[in-house]
């Protein structure tokens, strides 16, 4: 058995490099290189995976030297060597001797610790791995044993047993969360097995995303992100920057309130952003995720066993979710779709939709409402979200779609008036919405009228990407004054914040971060 006194344990790991290892690959070790002298200014922890390189047994000298360079440099840092062979998942086509060589020999060059995948421990035997964790342990470095579970949520407690007979230095399990349930079922798991400090676990997926974020607060020794530029080594997978300056995971803690974003896609989604500066900039102890799933039913699950705060809905969970909630607020039920959950203090769920906020704010600095004149484009969700917000604000509301039939059927619910094409540009509007996705990204139809079709003082353009549309460009040209859809997207973000603290939003950095991140993603897509 290893001479424990001299093992690398969690706590000393913890010491030297924190708790967020970002995970490296590079088809030449130039290249692995290059991504570890960017990550090194995020993170004093790192995991080369040999496995990506062409020939991964020549870059173990190398990434020690300049390892070695950077700790004098820089002080205490760690690194991780993986060398996983393509049975296990990996991507080193070699024999499990030559894993064994490379591994061995990157312990002796002054790696941290070497992932011994539990296809190879288990190939090897308990006698093999327990001599070469005595030789690792004398070169100064730990045994970590991982299991990766490529496909599904593996049952973690079997998969424990698997891995503790071997007695390493620390136990990593990494399984695919196909849904939220999954995900929560991990954590718990980890909760109640992670006293030691030696455990890892986490999921892959997108669905796994809540465990990247909650794995240190459950218990986890680290845990893993992918390079500063984005090159991931695992689904789900984000920056060290982004775990820690937006979700700031190493200051996460039972108190921690959890509030997200549900429904499918929530990827690119900017809400995280938003509402995680809003809690940051209130001194607020609280997280925003993105909680990707379809299921009303496995959100429910997560929301009541977490438990969550509050939520902002989003397709297609808006309509699922009004059975579940004890109660919701007018605008809400006469709109049929809820995009804003909060939890009450008896446990029960209270629905609201802030999109009416969202489209009202922003013309309610503007002008003054009632007896306006104003013009929706479009009959879905938003137009929906628009014309009922406006018309309980005194506005004269007129509905067009190319869709007729929606209009009239919107303004008939509604209580306002359906327009016919014709008649729009006989008549001056105070303020003209465009709730279509005319002028979006990637859409056939720039503008939702010919530019001769319409006359109006304002110009509200629910689309934000990209920021400056069509219709804003022409309507500028005209010399009408124009709000950016962006401002719709943060004033019903600024509600939510509002309903779920009770405290007034930081609106002008919610602003400002949300402006600068969409003026950093078009820029980069010109």
């Amino acid at each position: 058995m290893p001479d424990r006194s001299s093992i690398t344990t969690a706590s000393s790991l913890r010491s030297r490099a924190g708790r967020l290892c970002v995970a490296l690959q590079g088809a030449t070790v130039d290249e692995i290189l290059r991504r570890a002298e960017a990550a090194l200014g995020e993170s004093a922890f790192l995991e080369f995976r040999l496995d990506s390189l062409e020939k991964p047994e020549a870059g173990v000298e190398p990434i020690a030297r300049v390892l070695a360079e950077q700790q004098a440099r820089r002080g205490e840092l760690a690194a991780i060597a993986t060398c996983r062979r393509k049975e296990a998942g990996g991507g080193f086509a070699g024999t499990l001797d030559e894993e064994v060589e490379i591994l061995t020999a990157a312990a002796e060059a002054g790696f941290s610790i070497l992932d011994l995948a539990i296809e190879s421990a288990e190939a090897l035997g308990a006698s093999r791995v327990e001599t070469l964790h005595e030789s690792w342990n004398d070169a100064g470095a730990a045994m970590l044993v991982s299991f990766h579970d490529f496909r599904k949520a593996a049952d973690p407690t079997a998969v424990l047993e698997r891995v503790r007979r071997f007695e390493p230095d620390f136990l990593k399990i990494v399984t695919t969360a196909r849904t939220l349930a999954d995900s929560l079922n991990l954590l718990d798991w980890l909760k109640e097995h992670a006293d030691d400090g030696q455990l890892v676990a986490i999921a892959m997926g997108e669905a796994g995303i809540l465990t990247r974020i909650l794995s240190l607060r459950a218990g986890s020794a680290f845990t893993f992100a992918a390079a500063p530029d984005g090159a991931e080594t695992a689904p789900g997978q984000m920056t060290a920057r982004t775990l820690k300056d937006l979700y700031h995971i190493g200051e996460l803690d039972q108190a921690t309130r959890i509030y997200g974003v549900a429904g499918n896609p929530v990827s690119h989604s900017l809400s995280p952003l938003m509402q995680n500066t809003a809690f940051r900039r209130e001194r607020m102890n609280a997280v925003y995720l993105p909680l990707k799933t379809e299921s009303l039913d496995d959100l429910l699950t997560l929301v009541r066993r977490l438990p969550v705060s509050g939520l902002s809905v989003t397709m297609p969970l808006k309509v699922q979710i009004l059975p579940y909630l004890s109660k919701v607020d007018p605008l809400t039920a006469k709109l049929g779709a809820c995009n804003t959950v909060r939890l009450g203090t008896d446990g029960k769920l209270v629905g609201f939709n802030t999109d009416v906020a969202g489209v009202v704010r922003p013309l309610e600095k503007r002008m003054a409402l009632r007896g306006a004149k104003i013009l929706v484009l479009g009959a879905g969700g938003a137009a929906r979200a628009a014309v009922f917000g406006l018309a309980e604000k005194g506005a004269e509301v007129h509905v067009w779609s190319r869709g007729n039939s929606k209009a009239t059927e919107l303004a008939r619910e509604a209580g306002v008036q359906a327009i016919e094409r014709g008649e729009i540009a006989k008549t001056t509007f105070d303020a003209l919405i465009n709730s279509t996705p005319c002028g979006m990204t990637g859409q056939e139809h720039p503008l939702p009228l010919k530019s001769e079709e319409w006359d109006a003082r304002l110009v509200f353009d629910l689309v934000y990407n990209p920021l400056e549309t069509p219709l804003l460009a022409e309507a500028r040209r005209r010399g009408a004054a124009v709000i950016q859809g962006v401002e719709m997207f943060v004033q019903q973000g600024v509600r939510q914040f509002e309903l779920w603290t009770g405290k007034p939003a930081p609106e002008a950095e919610m602003q400002r971060v949300v402006l600068y991140a969409l003026q950093q993603a078009q820029g980069h897509h010109k």
